[in-house]
């Protein structure tokens, strides 16, 4: 049996979940620092009596179970500090007529951090990324510091005083889209745009008319193909300024190389934009209101591809969560990164007090196929918006994937043609497969979907050092 036979866990190869067969006497720092680099990111999932590579169930009868869980609470609480929030609990599961268990230990993100390690009076911080534990840098811990302090970047106070002056670009941004009215600095001030003392706040600094600082970086390319990796790219355009400056820069950029095209109606045409305006307008709002500026070295970058616009911003989509690809934008909880901005641009009317404006998104797209609908993928350290073009007929292509052409088996699975297209130019373990699908690496995926076309021979299976590997049998399956 494997883990996937008795707990609910979408992915077995995701950046959130460990498994040991046993907790180490040895090594104890070893998966200590996991635990700690759980509780200073978005927390996980660690599972005791589970193999690390192939999850299968190892299990403690119930008096090991306890001394195992005994052991890890003695650890936590003489190594970790502060001790992080953690759930312990215990999965049972049948073997040969003996009751096992396994120990299921849920880590929550640290509302106090960082957590540190501690062995032998020598301190270290961990951090959690993309399935991995490693140190922290130093820039990571003065952020975790201020963020655990409920600071936000951009309501810190600046030693810049306020000069009405300096924001003549922002009070036209604002008359652009509000012309009877006027930003008096009686609202900027009720916003905490700045000090009673007449001193800026850093998010006020950031619409400053002098400002050209790299926290408001923007890097917007086109790329001839479907993606990065193989195609050439056409333009790369950067740009540091203001706030607003931005806004202007990123729609202009696109405006300029978007498509157009036409429906022709009984007696007249209707006109197409790739992408339609208010979506691309939302897009860009969206990517400086949530943008993590605490993030140095970084840029929002807006990529045009044959297929799709995508809007990057760094930092993972504010909801304490790492989602991974969603077409239900409308599920995304609107939990606001940076107060001062977000209020700024409601002033503006360029964003809802309540909402992230992917509602006006998905309206825009609202007539759509499915190939054609805006999704949003949030990882570890950025979230993309993607805007499919609506000029181009196919919709949004997977650049990874090769077109081909065969006969279906017999016991066809939807998964199918992805399958043996994305494993035409390279041989692939199960686990990358069922991560590539969105799938469980579970027991059925593996004996009914791959087994399947490995036994009709349009899946070639190989094992190296115990690792079976599969490939496309390009007897059976030409490209296309």
């Amino acid at each position: 049996m494997t883990l996937n036979d008795i707990a609910v866990v979408p992915k077995l190869e995701s950046f959130n979940l460990e498994c040991k067969s046993r907790l180490s006497r040895d090594k104890v720092e070893g998966w200590l620092k996991t635990i700690a680099g759980f509780s200073n990111c978005s927390g996980g999932s660690f599972f005791v009596g589970v193999e690390d590579k192939t999850h299968k169930l190892i299990g403690f009868s119930q008096t090991d179970a306890d001394n195992e869980r005994n052991f890890f609470n003695n650890q936590v609480n003489e190594h970790l500090f502060p001790r992080p929030a953690i759930k312990i609990s215990f999965l049972s599961y049948e073997n040969n007529g003996k009751e096992l268990f396994i120990i299921r230990i849920d880590v929550a993100e640290s509302n106090l951090k960082p957590v540190i390690v501690k062995f032998k009076n020598v301190p270290s911080i961990y951090m959690r990324r993309d399935g991995f534990t490693n140190g922290a840098t130093y820039e990571e811990i003065i952020e975790m510091s201020l963020r655990s302090q409920k600071a936000q970047f951009d309501v810190q106070d600046t030693e810049e005083p306020y000069n009405r002056e300096d924001f003549s670009k922002l009070h036209a941004f604002f008359k652009l889209h509000n012309p009877e009215g006027e930003l008096t600095n009686k609202a900027l001030l009720s916003l905490g745009f700045f000090t009673k003392d007449n001193m800026l706040k850093n998010g006020a600094f950031l619409f400053s008319d002098k400002y050209n600082g790299s926290k408001t970086e923007v890097q917007c390319s086109v790329f001839a193909g479907f993606n990065k990796g193989s195609d050439r790219v056409v333009t790369i355009n950067r740009f540091n300024g203001n706030l607003t400056d931005s806004i202007a820069f990123m729609q202009e950029f696109a405006n300029q190389r978007m498509n157009h095209s036409f429906v022709k109606l009984d007696d007249s045409r209707e006109n197409i934009d790739a992408y339609p305006e208010r979506a691309l307008f939302e897009g860009i709002i969206n990517s400086i209101a949530h943008r993590d500026y605490y993030l140095d070295g970084t840029q929002i970058q807006l990529d045009m591809f044959k297929d799709r616009l995508e809007i990057t911003s760094p930092g993972s989509f504010y909801q304490g969560e790492k989602f991974g690809k969603t077409y239900d934008l409308s599920n995304v909880i609107s939990k606001r990164r940076n107060e001062l901005i977000c209020a700024v641009l409601v002033k503006c009317n360029v964003m809802e007090a309540a909402g992230t404006g992917f509602d006006k998104i998905m309206q825009a797209y609202a007539d759509v196929d499915e190939a054609h609908k805006p999704y949003i993928i949030s990882k570890s350290d950025h979230f993309t918006l993607v805007l499919p073009d609506l000029t181009f007929a196919g919709g949004v292509q997977d650049g990874s994937l090769v077109a081909i052409d065969y006969f279906p088996p017999k016991n066809a699975s939807e998964h199918d043609e992805k399958i043996l297209s994305f494993c035409y130019e390279k041989s692939r373990k199960a686990g990358e497969i069922a991560a590539f699908l969105g799938l469980a690496d579970s027991s059925y995926f593996r004996k009914i979907i791959l087994e399947n076309l490995v036994a009709q021979e349009y899946l070639v299976k190989n094992k190296k050092s115990g690792i079976a590997y599969y490939y496309t049998n390009r007897d059976k399956v030409k490209r296309d």
